[in-house]
């Protein structure tokens, strides 16, 4: 299957989207029984969690967790957005920076200032892009960023899209009640991936709730084993535990001097793939393949440019004192492990 495709669809009973490029499994979205990312609440500051480093909320869909290390007042009313999915009895991950995302856009209500993709690199297609949003946002203390994918649309349908979210953003703060509610639903794996995905992709829905997406069973199963061959010879092991995501990286029958090297570079470039279709994030330690420690900087190059195409926000902490390599990745996703549980 050559292209980029786009295919809508259920497994294990839940909806999932996947993202095949030339045929191989680059993305993988499926359902949770969490609050979908994006979701926003009006909720209530029930106590302060200082060792943790942030406040423990209660919403109408149960506890969050705040990362704060500002004084909020106990039973403050706050708005907060999901932001993360929540790891077994764990509360769920909120932020108070919200983010109303479209397909071209993003309105930030609590961040002013109007922001055009560094991606767009046409000089009138940029002049254009912050003419809209300073026409669209004028009188607006929110905030407006212009995503890449805007360069593909026409300008009309952006300025309709900007105008969308800011009635969308205006309204969240027009109720005045003090309940606890969800004031904004997330989206579901079908409405991310058409709104996130490459937009120039072929769109393939299934028929039917028990339709499975069609073809994939088997690479869907296969990205739930931990072992990920990553050349002819080299491999690499991801598992999961409760405090972190390990990844091991072996030269297998290789036994060449740059065996370590070139092996260490294919895990970095193989990295944020396999995490994504595993649907892992947090902690992230590698334990590399045995090298020089002047080929260090080769490996950490390899896997920036690797984790720079990559949607979610990953953080690389660096080498540690055992010459394992750390990096922090949001949680964004629901585990495949969950769904085959």
């Amino acid at each position: 299957m050559r292209g980029t495709h786009i295919l809508l669809g259920y497994f294990e009973g839940r909806k999932a989207a996947a993202l095949l490029v030339n045929g191989v499994l680059e993305d993988l979205l499926v359902d949770s029984d969490q609050p979908a990312l994006g979701t926003i609440y009006r909720a209530m500051v029930q106590q302060s969690a200082k060792s943790l480093g942030g406040y423990f909320l209660r919403t109408s869909d149960g506890t969050a967790f705040l990362r704060s290390r500002k004084r909020i007042p106990a039973n403050q009313l706050l708005l907060v957005q999901v932001n993360g999915y929540a790891e077994k009895a764990k509360a769920i991950p909120v932020s108070r920076r919200l983010l109303l995302k479209g397909r071209c856009a993003i309105v930030t209500p609590n961040d002013p200032g109007c922001n055009v993709s560094r991606r767009i690199r046409d000089d009138d297609r940029r002049s254009r892009f912050q003419e809209l949003a300073d026409h669209v946002m004028r009188g607006s203390k929110m905030g407006l960023i212009i995503r890449s994918a805007a360069e593909m649309c026409d300008i009309r349908d952006v300025s309709e899209e900007v105008h969308e979210l800011r009635v969308r953003a205006e309204g969240l703060f027009d109720d005045s009640s003090n309940e606890l509610s969800v004031l904004m639903e997330g989206v579901d794996s079908w409405g991310q991936a058409l709104r996130d995905w490459e937009p120039t992709a072929m769109i393939v829905e299934e028929e039917g709730e028990g339709a499975q997406i069609s073809g994939l069973v088997e690479e869907i199963e296969a990205a739930a084993d931990p072992i990920v061959e990553i050349s002819t010879h080299a491999t690499m092991a991801i598992e999961a535990t409760r405090a972190l995501v390990a990844v091991d990286v072996n030269t297998g029958a290789d036994m060449t001097p740059a065996a370590g090297l070139k092996a260490n570079v294919a895990a970095a470039q193989a990295l944020p793939r396999a995490l994504r279709v595993k649907g892992l994030g947090g902690q992230v330690t590698v334990d590399c393949a045995p090298m020089d420690k002047k080929h260090r900087p080769v490996f950490e190059n390899a896997l920036r440019a690797a984790f720079q195409a990559d949607q979610s926000d990953t953080v690389m902490a660096g080498w540690t004192p055992l010459g394992h390599y750390e990096l922090q990745r949001q949680r964004d996703r629901v585990p495949l492990s969950d769904v085959f549980a």
